[in-house]
This record gives structure tokens, C-alpha cells and sequence, in this order.
């Protein structure tokens, strides 16, 4: 058994997306002893960088699940969280459009379930509003919802902001760590990985689309994931004038659908399809995937498709054979599992931190609070706030965050440095991409590529590809 200090924690949250970041940062306010794992080279790397980044209401879950408590609850935390740390949330509202009678009539159901929710700003508006707010949509909508409370949030910063705040606060982040065994000796577990070795007594499985394969290793065979594979494309900066709200179709079993929403980052996308894979690797996009979500956007708006594409990506959400959130305490094997979030984790990741912490505390092994989570505040990335480029205060200071390196996203020299520098830097380009929204611009790093790798090389202690 090991029990050197190095290898040895009291806990081990293994799953280093926004959910198990938001665990790992609420354990550490209780306790010096806890390490994160992923065995990817990032924090928030997976399924947690490839999502449609709404802040979402709950409006629309199924009322008494923990899912629609938790997103409700954790709506109001992450709100003020991403105020608190300079996270960029735009306040645009949704409309949810009925496009058929058998839409219209079930708006009143929809209404009903936000009631059933606690979510009561939802109203009802006619055809001639929807098409006041929202000019651009074709012809033919029948009547809506109007949803003012939900937001776009910039959903790359929540993680690193996470991990970041708990590392200062005392964290021990491992990457590239994938976890290969799982044995228990007495009362301690010995977790085996790629490239080192753990002891901990206590686990909290948070492996996302892996959670029921650590589930496996710890001896349970209740949660089965199925990768659901969601395709978006993302349209021009010059589109982004059409839309003033997230345009959300009326929710079916398989998800909210095909929705047309603005970007924190001053784009528009238009998607997820919803395709259930069985490798859960499987991020491709198809063709099949691209032509379905032209097809229903143009049903949606022409004047949307007739705008330049900047990129297309796809994303995996870990969808389970369970009906609710799967968050299992197993007191006797001394784990946590939490499981099938699917696409809602970022909105209710600190709700469910503070839900796993409860369920340690039911148990003596969190009491009081020792570590103070200090602000930690983020790069903005939101378009429409005060960025680097424009900050003439900051310029002020220091020029370089006037000197424009990637011009498609505006992108400054100062920034780049600053996140190779920074307490989680980037051991990718991607990496460095999601702190800064440098090279994913309509270029996609034609221009800037060559200065860029000279700053990495300049200013970075890692190895980045």
C-alpha cells in the first residue's frame, strides 16, 4: 500500500472536466488533502469544451428530478460565480418558437413545467413579437415562449477558473493521467495510471463519458454511457447582427434540438445534431451531420445559411441508461459516483459540487471549511465586453496588450503571454486556443500561426504541439 505524501490523499476526484472541477474546488475548501485527475492534457478538454454554452434556467427539465434542482440551484451560483471572476455571461434571453400546431399547443404544457420548476418569467408571445424580436427568422412561426433569464456564458474559462482558484487554495492537479487499475487494500484504495500511482481512501468518480468505465474498476455496473454526438457549425462574425436571442425549438426525448444561438464570442452556431455512437472518441464531423443541420437551418433562417461558415466541430455528451442525474453514494466502498449530466453539468457544476460535499459531510468527513476560495479572475473573451485590445486602460500599462496577434479574434501578444504563464497553462495549441480564442478565428491560424509558435517558444515551460 502506498503512503508516501506524494502519492497519498485523503480524496481523489478523477474527471478533470467542469463538473469535476467544481467538485475538487469545493472538497478543497474542506480539506489540504485532495488531487484532481484527467487523462487528458487540459482541464475542461472534453466534453466540457464542445458544449452550446448556455446558462440555463431549468425551465424545461422534468420537475422533482435532482437534474432540474440542480441546474436550478446551480444557475444562481454560476451567475454570480462568473460576476465574481470576470467570467463573460451576455444577457441575451431565449424565444422558444412553435412552428406547428402540435408546437403551439404544447407551449402551454412547457409553461406549466417551467411553473412546476420555480422558474415564473416565462410568458407566452404572439407571431408579430417574435418576429419584432427576431427579423430574421423565416416565415411561418406560429407563437412562443419568450425565456428572458436564459444566458450565453463563456464556457471555457468556468473550468480553468475552477481548477485555478482550488490550486492557490492547495489542489494537486494531475494530467495526461489516465486511470488503468483500481484496487482496494483495507480502507485504501491504490489506483493505478499511465504514468504514476495513487493511494486515497476516498474516490469521487466524475470520468464523465468514462464514469462507467472507473464505475467498472470500482466493482459497480449500474451506469452505462452512451456517447451522444452533437455536430455545430459556426457561422461569421457578420452574422451575428441577425440574432439578438438563443432561438430554441420546442424539446424533444432526445434533447432541446436544433437551436440557433449567439456566441459569447461574437459568432452565431446553429446545431447540435443528436447521435447516439458507440466510441467515445468518435468527435468527427460527417456529412450527414453538416447537410442535417444546413437543412433545418435553412427551415429555420435562410438569411442564417446564406452567411460564411468560420469552423464546424462536434462534441460528445455522455448520455446514461439512467432517467435523472446518477450521483450514488457508495458509503460501504467509499466513492461517489456522478454520472450522465449530459449537456446541463455546466450550469449546475457548482451545485453539484456543493451536493457531493453535503453528502461527505453526512458522513463526518468534511466538517468545517479551512481553505478560503480567493477570486480568480479570468482573460475576458466575450466580444461584447471591454477585451484586451480595447482596454485602453490596460494598454496604458502595458502596450503589448495593444499589439494585435491573431486579428480574425483579436487576440493580443500580452495575452498569449499571459496564459502560457499562467497558474494551469496550456500544453496544447488548443489549449492555449480556449484561453485566448487565438487561431479560431475565419483564418483558423493561416495568418497568426508562425507568431504564435515564436511566443510559445519564447515563454513557455511546456512542450507545446
Amino acid at each position: 500500500m502506498l503512503n508516501s505524501t506524494e502519492n497519498y490523499f485523503d480524496f481523489v476526484v478523477i474527471g478533470a472536466g467542469v463538473v469535476g472541477c467544481a467538485i475538487a474546488r469545493e472538497i478543497t475548501k474542506y480539506s489540504n488533502s485532495v488531487a484532481l485527475i484527467d487523462r487528458l492534457d487540459d482541464v475542461g478538454a472534453d466534453t466540457s469544451k464542445a458544449n452550446t454554452a448556455i446558462l440555463h434556467t431549468g425551465f424545461d427539465m422534468k420537475p422533482g428530478t435532482l437534474e432540474s434542482r440542480l441546474v436550478r440551484e446551480g444557475y444562481e451560483l454560476l451567475y454570480q460565480y462568473a460576476k465574481d471572476n470576470q467570467i463573460s455571461v451576455e444577457e441575451t434571453g431565449a424565444i422558444l418558437v412553435a412552428w406547428n400546431e402540435t408546437e403551439l399547443a404544447e407551449l402551454d404544457n412547457i409553461l406549466e413545467n417551467a411553473k412546476a420548476n420555480n422558474y415564473l418569467q416565462a410568458r407566452k408571445i404572439t407571431s408579430s413579437e417574435i418576429y419584432e424580436f427576431e427579423p430574421n427568422l423565416n416565415p411561418g412561426a406560429l407563437g412562443g415562449l419568450l425565456i428572458p433569464n436564459e444566458y450565453i456564458i463563456d464556457p471555457w474559462s468556468v473550468s480553468i477558473s475552477f481548477a485555478s482558484q482550488a490550486i492557490k487554495a492547495g489542489l494537486k492537479l494531475f494530467l495526461n493521467t489516465k486511470v488503468l487499475e483500481i484496487n482496494r487494500d483495507e480502507n485504501t484504495f491504490n489506483i493505478k495510471a499511465e504514468n504514476r500511482t495513487f493511494a486515497t481512501k476516498f474516490i469521487i468518480n466524475a470520468a464523465g463519458l468514462y464514469s462507467d468505465k472507473i464505475d467498472d474498476l470500482l466493482g459497480f455496473d449500474e451506469l452505462e454511457i452512451t456517447p451522444r454526438r452533437g455536430e455545430l457549425i459556426v457561422f461569421d462574425k457578420l452574422a451575428r447582427k441577425k440574432f439578438n436571442h438563443i432561438i430554441l425549438p420546442v424539446p424533444t426525448k432526445m434533447g432541446k434540438g436544433v437551436l440557433i444561438s449567439p456566441t459569447i464570442f461574437g459568432n452565431v452556431m446553429l446545431g447540435p445534431t443528436a447521435v447516439d455512437v458507440k466510441d467515445k472518441e468518435d468527435k468527427r464531423t460527417t456529412q450527414e451531420g453538416l447537410e442535417t443541420l444546413l437543412n433545418k437551418g435553412n427551415l429555420l433562417s435562410s438569411s442564417l445559411i446564406e452567411e460564411e461558415v468560420t469552423s464546424t466541430y462536434a462534441g460528445l455528451r455522455a448520455a446514461s441508461n439512467q432517467s435523472d442525474y446518477f450521483i450514488k453514494y457508495r458509503k460501504e466502498n467509499s466513492s461517489i459516483t456522478v454520472g450522465g449530466i449530459r449537456s446541463t453539468g455546466l450550469t449546475s457544476s457548482l451545485a453539484i459540487g456543493k451536493y457531493v460535499v453535503d453528502l461527505l459531510k453526512q458522513s463526518n468527513l468534511l466538517t468545517n471549511e479551512i481553505n478560503n476560495m480567493v477570486n480568480f479572475p479570468m482573460p475576458v473573451l466575450g466580444e461584447a465586453f471591454n477585451r484586451a485590445y480595447k482596454d485602453e486602460a490596460k494598454i496604458s500599462q502595458n502596450p503589448s496588450y495593444g499589439e494585435i496577434i491573431c486579428h480574425c479574434e483579436r487576440v493580443t501578444k500580452q495575452e498569449l503571454i499571459d496564459a502560457l504563464n499562467s497558474t494551469i497553462p496550456p500544453q496544447s495549441l488548443s489549449g492555449l486556443s480556449r484561453r485566448t480564442r487565438v487561431c479560431l478565428g475565419r483564418c483558423q491560424g493561416f495568418y497568426c500561426l508562425s507568431e504564435v509558435r515564436k511566443l510559445i517558444a519564447e515563454n513557455s515551460k511546456e512542450v507545446i504541439s
